[in-house]
């Protein structure tokens, strides 16, 4: 009997230690097969017409161009390539960009064997494995005004402030200082003509920016 088709496997990962962690886990399931693996999208993005992968895993912060600037090249000329996206913690706003670039969905670098193939396992399925934070952020995108003044970053400053997030935790959360979370809100209160961010909060939410 003819054993079952298995699942081409690349990785894009500059870090030596984790693309082989991240190789030999995959490696161990009959499933799938790592076909390739490189340290920088610019190889990769040359070679996915040999390699011919069913599945990418794409690091986001590439030397060179970056893994959401490479995921969105890739789909144009790859459009049936499944590209998850390699993030050390999960950063909405990257991650969410990600998204929009055409990744299927997105994995932490801490990711555990059985969590690996798991998502793996979800993705041949149809699947989409993300957190439920960033599920939320994609729901919300269909629903927020489309009209809003606040930049992606803004937004995400204020939907933090509106979970009650103060600005230390806002910086440490988007990995930003704490001057720049005060220059955006500073931003926040000129676009939305408030003085305070509960009236920004309230504001922004009665018109569906957040």
């Amino acid at each position: 009997m003819k054993s079952p088709k298995k699942v081409r496997v690349t990785i894009v990962e500059d870090n030596t230690s984790i693309r082989e962690v991240f190789r030999l886990l995959i490696s161990s399931s009959h499933k799938y097969d790592v076909v390739a693996v490189y340290e920088d999208a610019e190889t990769a993005m040359q070679y996915v017409g040999e390699d011919m992968p069913d599945i990418i895993l794409m690091d986001i912060d590439l030397p060179g161009i970056n893994g959401i600037e490479a995921c969105m090249k890739i789909k144009q000329e790859f459009p049936d390539v499944n590209i998850v996206i390699i993030t050390i913690s999960e950063n909405s706003v990257r991650v969410y960009e990600a998204l929009c670039a055409g990744a299927t969905g997105y994995l932490t670098k801490h990711t555990n064997q059985t969590d690996l193939l798991s998502s793996l396992d979800e993705i041949c399925a149809g699947g989409a494995p993300m957190s439920a934070n960033i599920a939320r952020m994609v729901v919300q995108s269909f629903h927020k005004n489309t009209n809003s003044p606040l930049t992606e970053r803004e937004t995400e400053v204020l939907t933090k402030l509106s979970d009650g997030k103060s600005y230390k935790s806002i910086s440490e959360l988007l990995g930003i200082s704490l001057a720049t979370v005060k220059y955006h809100i500073k931003n926040i209160y000129i676009k939305l003509q408030v003085c305070n961010k509960e009236d920004a909060i309230h504001y922004a939410k009665r018109e569906r920016y957040i």
